[in-house]
């Protein structure tokens, strides 16, 4: 009789299941139970979690949003790293992400009923198979242009980023001019349009970032332009229109061919309590037909182009150049900074392809996003902007030529203007 018990035992600790520590009781989720054959399963971050799991579930300690007019942050504090799968599913269009083996705590549960949320994302505790009573946490996400996951460490969280998708309704009037066509490859969703933002009159203080200098002369063209001259020229020009027409005070991480570390420009932004940060940078490329324009704030590389720029940019090898963007603290000042970082790439490329689209023939890459390390460690919105390829005969010549650089120096600036008076057209 001995000899059955044991493995009797056994099965109770494995299947049983304490209750959910949940502010109402756990839910099955109708989205769970659909058909396999309606759903459209992305590649998933990890390996599926096994039908009988052996360990505990991983507790979602906290559930924190952040919202704005264009996108929601989500971050969930976590016991331990998760395990986390998306997928596409119909009738109604919808993404679903699955934390699997998870589940929310009490003050998770409580934050959420406290927290206002958007209608379109919903966040619920469900098990993921009734045999296996393996705990599943799912965020529903409807109505979205575009969204990102990304696990982070030390401490151990996931953060969910969504770009709200725009009302029909305020999309409507919007024009479908040149600088809103069809995206370029690897370029961000842009904002969606929403109501009028308020100007944002606490911009005080700018900082202008010629890139390279000195002993640093960075890409140089087969004709012998230099980067760092070229950036020289463009950001004191930048510097002049800001200082005579937005009457707001500027500085330059260099105003003369210097050579200025990484480190100490990031540090200069900072020290300065400065509003906003804009970095000028000419591109390269092995192709010497590749030209164009394209605006970067901080983030993941979008694509392996952008990883390669930010290399180069950083001085560091390409191999080691993502490793450490996901150290980027997610709390609500760094959400803002990326979501305002976002705004001001947007104008920032409308007004200058704008500018230059009657003037110039213009190759515009689009917004995209890679870990440049001036970007990552300056604390308030900031962009870099790589205004043409030097490594284009056409371009390097166009570099050349005061005429070229006023445009985009002008261009910037209306970017910039826009940023702070959203409610104006870029370039009025």
């Amino acid at each position: 009789m001995a000899r059955f018990l044991t493995p009797l035992i056994i099965v109770l600790l494995i299947v049983g299941s304490g209750p959910v520590a949940w502010a109402q009781p756990p839910i099955w989720s109708a989205i769970a139970a659909e058909p396999d054959e309606s759903l459209d399963f992305n590649t998933p971050v990890a390996a599926p979690v096994r039908r009988l799991t052996r360990h505990p579930p991983v507790l979602v300690q906290d559930v924190r949003v952040q919202t704005s007019a264009h996108a929601t942050t989500l971050v969930f504090d976590l016991q331990r790293q998760v395990r986390v799968q998306h997928r596409r599913a119909h009738r109604p269009d919808r993404f679903i992400l699955e934390l699997q083996n998870a589940r929310l705590s009490s003050h998770a549960g409580a934050r959420l009923a406290d927290q206002p949320i958007p209608e379109s994302i919903s966040i619920r505790q469900a098990a993921r198979d009734v045999h296996a009573k393996a705990r599943t946490v799912l965020v529903t996400l409807t109505n979205v242009a575009d969204y990102r996951v990304s696990p982070l460490s030390k401490p151990p969280r996931l953060v969910v980023e969504v770009v709200n998708r725009p009302d029909p309704e305020e999309a409507r009037p919007a024009p479908s001019g040149p600088a809103r066509a069809a995206l370029p490859q690897g370029a961000t969703v842009p904002p969606p349009k929403g109501p009028a933002p308020t100007p944002r009159d606490g911009v005080k203080l700018l900082v202008i970032d010629p890139g390279h200098g000195g002993k640093d002369p960075g890409a140089v063209g087969q004709g012998g332009t230099e980067e760092k001259r070229i950036t020289l020229r463009v950001g004191l020009t930048l510097r002049d229109l800001i200082a005579q027409r937005l009457k707001k005070p500027v500085l330059m991480t260099r105003d003369r061919d210097v050579f200025v570390e990484l480190d100490d420009r990031a540090t200069f932004a900072n020290s300065k309590n400065a509003d906003l940060f804009v970095s000028i940078h000419v591109n390269s490329h092995p192709q010497r037909s590749t030209k164009g324009l394209e605006i970067y704030h901080f983030g993941e590389a979008t694509d392996r182009r952008a990883l390669e720029v930010a290399a180069r940019e950083n001085g560091t090898p390409i191999n080691e150049t993502g490793v450490g963007w996901q150290y980027l603290v997610a709390d609500l000042l760094t959400t803002k900074k990326i979501q305002d970082s976002l705004d001001l790439a947007w104008h920032t490329r409308e007004a200058v392809v704008g500018r230059l689209k009657d003037q110039y023939p213009v190759d515009d890459h689009g917004v995209k996003t890679a870990p440049f390390y001036v970007l990552r460690f300056t604390a308030m919105p900031s962009i870099l902007a790589e205004i043409a390829f030097v490594s284009n005969p056409a371009e390097e010549k166009l570099m050349q030529t005061d005429a070229f650089l006023t445009q985009i120096a002008e261009g910037i600036f209306e970017g910039i203007q826009a940023y702070l008076r959203p409610a104006l057209p870029a370039g009025k």
